[in-house]
């Protein structure tokens, strides 16, 4: 088995060899944001970790359970859970696909990455099967999907009976975040883009981040409820206060923060987990 914070320390080996990703993993970058970057990218880790890799059923569950990663990205989560034992396909439409395979070579060394498989593909295109998954990853995928009420359906209908989808999202109502993107973005919020790989356009979330209540609605819709108790508000605090205090204890603290509903856990914190499950 192997924890986050293990994965932690041989990505940052393997970032020193793939330099190509250090712009997108800026953990090699400015000190002063280390902790910061660490303690966020070790929740999200944590929080697949306690809900899948930890589920009931040791073993044999991790033997035995189906898992799309729908918006792999890089793979770094697929990869996480094959070191794991478990088996997982990813699909992504990042430039950035024909890295996947080197990643692959490098952490062969620490598991059976034969487990992580990965293709480029639009979930529009090429649905999977009826009842194939356990679960579905989404992790920073969500708010690109686009039209979201169809992506919803295609997860639905994939999923087995009881299946979930486990979440990584951005909370749509953090003020910062939400001045930001309306300064980047605007109002247009879904925009058409030129696919080079898969030659068409292809419809697209831009930036189109959502609040929780926003996602209940569009999940119960279209079958699905999300668990009250597996609701995760993430990363409340700035770089700038790890320079004058202890990251644990800033972590500690800032998940004491999220356990109180209320101004600053709904405005102010800049991640949101949650699971949802198939009705």
């Amino acid at each position: 088995m192997v924890s986050p914070e293990r994965f932690f320390e041989l990505m940052l080996k393997e970032l020193e060899v793939h330099t190509e990703m250090q712009p997108y993993y800026k953990f090699l970058g400015k000190k002063s944001s280390w902790h910061f970057r660490r303690n966020y990218f070790l929740q999200r880790l944590r929080y697949i970790q306690k809900n899948i890799v930890d589920a009931p059923g040791g073993d044999s569950y991790r033997k035995t359970v189906n898992i799309w990663d729908c918006g792999c990205g890089y793979g770094t989560t697929c990869l996480f859970l094959a070191l794991n034992g478990i088996k997982t396909f990813g699909t992504t439409l990042e430039f950035y696909y024909e890295t996947v395979q080197k990643r692959k070579e490098y952490w062969s060394q620490y598991g059976d990455t034969s487990l992580f498989t990965c293709t480029y593909e639009n979930l529009f295109d090429n649905p999977p099967a009826p009842a194939s998954y356990d679960w579905i990853i989404v992790q920073d995928t969500l708010h690109h999907l686009e039209p979201i009420g169809e992506a919803l359906q295609i997860f639905n209908t994939s999923l087995k009976k009881n299946g979930k989808i486990l979440s990584i999202e951005e909370n749509g109502n953090n003020i910062i975040q939400r001045l930001k993107l309306y300064k980047y973005r605007g109002n247009k919020r879904i925009i058409t883009i030129w696919d080079e790989k898969l030659q068409k356009d292809i419809l697209i979330g831009n930036e189109n981040i959502r609040s929780l209540d926003n996602w209940q609605r569009l999940f119960e819709k279209n079958g699905f409820h999300i668990k009250d108790d597996s609701v995760q508000y993430v990363r409340y605090f700035l770089p700038v206060h790890y320079r004058f205090a202890d990251p644990e204890k800033l972590l500690q603290k800032e998940q004491k923060i999220q356990e109180s509903k209320g101004m600053r856990r709904e405005y102010f914190f800049f991640g949101l987990n949650f699971i949802a499950e198939k009705k």
